[in-house]
């Protein structure tokens, strides 16, 4: 899987705590079953449009800047902070961000695009492969959260800082490229 926004989000998730990285992750892939069912009904091709992507784009970049903004801002707080000290989030709006985040972020559209397109060319069975991806996808936002929160007791003050500042950077760097991309495009 790679590094992208929502990987980096539902790790600085888990680190608080095991659930609120699953839930990300639930959010991310119900944007992705959402993106799933417009492939298989023939409608993700009219999502590849200028004045589909441009907004998308711009409001993805803009959400990943101010999602790196809250990340910065926290940055202090420690990974082994009492469980009192720790913000709590809801379920309800950690699954809307993750869900947010996916679905407002244009590449997400090229990538099942793609993924269509190699699903076509290589006359793979749909039901299988999607079945196959969800089933990855699954285990990725179960298993991953799972070994990140397990392993938060072996990371120092020092070190969670500067993995929120990572993080931190890292979303604000998509955000940027992505609002720059735009300019760029227009």
């Amino acid at each position: 899987m790679p590094l992208g926004p929502i990987n980096i989000l539902i790790m600085n998730e888990a680190i608080k705590e095991y659930k609120n990285g699953v839930m990300i992750g639930l959010g991310a892939m119900s944007s992705d079953i959402v993106y799933l069912l417009l492939i298989m009904f023939g409608l993700i091709a009219y999502f590849n449009q200028p004045y589909i992507l441009n907004p998308l784009a711009f409001f993805g970049g803009l959400f990943l800047i101010y999602l790196a903004y809250s990340i910065f801002k926290n940055r202090d707080i420690k990974v082994n902070a009492n469980r009192q000290n720790i913000k709590k989030s809801s379920c309800k709006k950690l699954y809307l961000k993750g869900f947010v985040l996916t679905a407002i972020n244009p590449y997400t559209i090229g990538f099942w695009l793609s993924a269509s397109g190699y699903i076509a060319t290589k006359e793979l069975t749909p039901l299988v492969t999607i079945l196959g991806m969800l089933s990855a996808i699954t285990l990725w936002i179960t298993i991953m959260p799972y070994l990140v929160h397990r392993s938060k007791h072996r990371i120092s003050s020092r070190v969670s800082y500067y993995i929120s500042l990572a993080s931190a950077v890292i979303l604000f760097g998509f955000g940027a490229i992505m609002l720059i991309n735009l300019i760029n495009s227009m």
